[in-house]
């Protein structure tokens, strides 16, 4: 079968979860409520918590639109759990992975979701702001970044503003559309490069030198994976972020 960025990231991102983990991502996360679906379908067996309040909500009733606050979110759950009791959960250390975004990220794992260009005062663009990445980042035990467009704009040398940062001594991975970073000794080093990308295209679109050169491919998507992955998702909603 056939696979594109889509097909990677959500593979690449199910592949992040781990059978008993308390799972979670961030408001406009099509890729990753795909790839949280995507996982539960691979037969893991994990706690999915939403924004709409949804506690492991039916997979089998698919996302028609690129909301994360579809209805699909809501349907078939087991329990409700608002946003607030999320946060309290985190802050007590029992969500083990957040998937979040980001409009700029360093090598050294900050974030900035703040503003781009121009001043505090005066920004060319003002974004959303801390939100969930500020207070989810320091205490979630795994944060894994996601960006759907890699390029050096992005993975920037240093961040204008940083919004929230890695914490060294918890797990932190960046996944985009060519390949993995994990945060390592403090440094986000590049962990594998995905099948249809090269050392040479992940260095020409990132911010920093990569010391990585061996880095290795990533095992693409397994037949099954792309096979479950239409099931969770047959109106491709994962194609809306690219």
């Amino acid at each position: 079968m056939e696979y594109g960025y889509p097909e990677m990231m959500c593979v690449a991102l199910a592949r992040e979860i781990k059978n008993g983990d308390v799972v979670f991502h961030g408001l406009a996360s099509p890729v990753p409520m795909t790839a949280i679906k995507l996982a539960k379908a691979l037969g893991k067996e994990f706690t999915y918590v939403n924004l709409t309040g949804g506690v492991d909500p039916d997979i089998s009733k698919p996302a028609e639109i690129s909301s994360t606050l579809g209805r699909n979110q809501y349907e078939g759950t087991v329990a409700h759990f608002g946003l607030d009791e999320i946060f309290d959960l985190a802050g007590r250390g029992g969500v083990d992975i957040s998937f979040l975004s980001l409009i700029q990220i360093d090598q050294k794992g900050r974030i900035n979701m703040s503003y781009v260009g121009g001043t505090w005062e005066q920004p060319k663009l003002r974004l959303p702001g801390g939100a969930g990445s500020a207070f989810l980042t320091p205490v979630t035990n795994r944060t894994t970044i996601w960006r759907t467009k890699h390029d050096d704009r992005t993975l920037v040398e240093k961040v204008q503003f940083a919004t929230a940062a890695a914490d060294p001594g918890k797990d932190f991975t960046l996944v985009t559309n060519l390949c993995v970073f994990r945060l390592k000794d403090g440094i986000l080093r590049l962990d594998a490069i995905f099948p249809y990308s090269s050392f040479e295209e992940v260095q020409k679109n990132t911010g920093w030198i990569i010391d990585e050169k061996n880095a290795p491919l990533m095992d693409p998507p397994a037949e099954a994976e792309l096979a479950a992955l239409d099931k969770v998702d047959p109106n491709k909603i994962r194609l809306s972020e690219f």
